[in-house]
């Protein structure tokens, strides 16, 4: 056996092996060696040891001056409990929610090795060699199906994203595909929270502002997302995979502006070109001018009208990638 150290984490004995301590306990305590990781999107995440179980585990909560802001506080709770509920291959598994000693909501959930699709699209636009051959566009479609498979799940289950973009999409080393974050998801029969609904139902003015303090987040948002009109529903989840469809394909958002005002602008009334007048490569595979047409289309009556319908499309288009290198 080589001496050279596992690139992975592994299992050892001597974690599955000890016994119970005697202070034992299903508080907070039981959390040790926290280390901060760089995803978190409005929480702070970090890596720590679960004392009772042995393992690894990631554990998400609030920022010191945001810990007692009930907005911030309910909007954790929303991620924490829907993604628990969304028990599917492609959502993380939440273990447990409970309070700091700081008194401080957190959730932990499980910790996967690896970086975000945007993080890998950066890297490809800038020409990286290593991520084109190991992330082609056959791979990323792949990818997107997996994304798209839990979004399915949570279409089913009465449930928007709201929040669909590169940054909220996890790979993992072993190709693991994760949808994350579900803070602003949407429950359809659910009394309306005020506080959580706040930033996605503001005069158009206002959300601007708003906004600016995560720029990217407006790249993908729907029209009526952008109008603060109903129906705000599956199509719209639909519209911002579209449009991160689109800069799989060719390395560039549809709608960017130079301001978040044009970009919104651009939303509303721009038609982005077709993928294959960017791309050469891609002429000969035209379904994906079609699958991005559709779904980026101003009228969400006029887009795939349910993940679906999308999952089959995309999936035609992944197999016509595969014939064209195959042959």
């Amino acid at each position: 056996m080589s001496d050279k150290p596992h690139p992975y984490p592994g299992i050892y004995l001597s974690t599955t092996d000890t016994a119970l301590p005697e202070w034992f306990s299903n508080n907070f305590e039981k959390y040790v060696n926290l280390q901060p990781m760089p995803q978190g999107g409005r929480g702070i995440l970090y890596s720590c040891d679960d004392l009772n179980l042995g393992r690894k585990v990631a554990l998400k909560t609030l920022a010191p001056d945001k810990k007692d802001s009930p907005v911030d506080r309910k909007r954790l709770l929303r991620e924490a409990r829907v993604t628990a509920q969304l028990a599917h291959p492609n959502t993380i598994p939440v273990y447990e929610i409970g309070i700091t000693d700081q008194d401080a909501i957190y959730f932990t959930m499980k910790k996967v090795e690896g970086e975000s699709l945007y993080e890998i699209l950066v890297r490809i636009a800038r020409g990286d060699a290593p991520t084109l051959e190991r992330h082609p566009l056959e791979q990323r479609i792949g990818i997107l199906l997996k994304a798209l498979s839990a979004l399915r799940y949570a279409h089913t289950h009465g449930v928007v994203h709201r929040d669909v973009k590169p940054e909220n999409i996890l790979v993992g080393i072993f190709d693991e595909v994760y949808l994350m974050d579900w803070g602003v998801a949407k429950v359809w029969g659910m009394p309306r929270d005020e506080a959580i609904e706040a930033s996605f139902d503001l005069p158009e003015s206002d959300r601007i502002t708003l906004a600016g303090k995560r720029p990217g987040t407006p790249l993908y948002m729907a029209p009526e997302q952008i109008r603060g009109t109903p129906p705000v529903d599956e199509r719209s989840d639909i519209f911002s995979f579209g449009v991160m469809l689109y800069e799989c394909l060719v390395q560039r958002e549809p709608f960017r502006g130079k301001s978040i005002d044009e970009t919104f602008k651009n939303i509303l009334h721009h038609t982005p070109p077709p993928p294959s007048t960017i791309r050469s490569e891609l002429k000969n595979t035209p379904i994906f001018d079609e699958i991005c047409g559709r779904a980026l289309s101003k009228n969400s009556a006029d887009r795939y009208q349910s993940a679906g319908e999308l999952m089959a499309v995309l999936q035609r288009g992944r197999n016509q990638l595969l014939k064209r290198d195959a042959d």
